[in-house]
């Protein structure tokens, strides 16, 4: 799939996010990287695949947090591509992945998402 299309997919995930949630969203940057670095590999266990990632302060732990960099969700467009067969499993597997790192940004851990079968 083209970047650009498949940023479309992302972007459309995103629009689905309950504006709700989209409203406590703020200093937050949803990007789209080809693979993950080397750097953001760093702590995912051997045999694990990144789908996404957020890189940031999850807003239960923010104190005195002004003049601060954007957080960062990264999702990865060639991993998912590959765990998908078809366009609709790519648009599913966005979605979860956005959900995913989105409420990590709200301080969810994986922990708490796998018990509510989210993981």
């Amino acid at each position: 799939m083209r970047k650009q299309d498949f940023e479309e997919v992302v972007r459309k995930a995103v629009e689905a996010i309950p504006d709700e949630f989209l409203a406590i969203m703020q200093n937050v940057d949803i990007q789209v990287r080809r693979q993950p670095t080397k750097r953001q590999l760093k702590n995912v266990a051997r045999g694990e695949t990144l789908l996404g990632q957020y890189e940031g302060v999850p807003l239960t732990e923010r104190h005195d947090y002004n003049m601060a960099l954007p957080d960062v969700i990264t999702i990865f467009q060639a991993p998912i591509e590959a765990l998908c067969a078809t366009e609709q499993e790519l648009v599913a597997e966005v979605r979860d992945t956005i959900v995913h790192e989105v409420a990590h940004y709200f301080g969810i851990t994986d922990v708490e998402l796998e018990a509510w079968g989210v993981a």
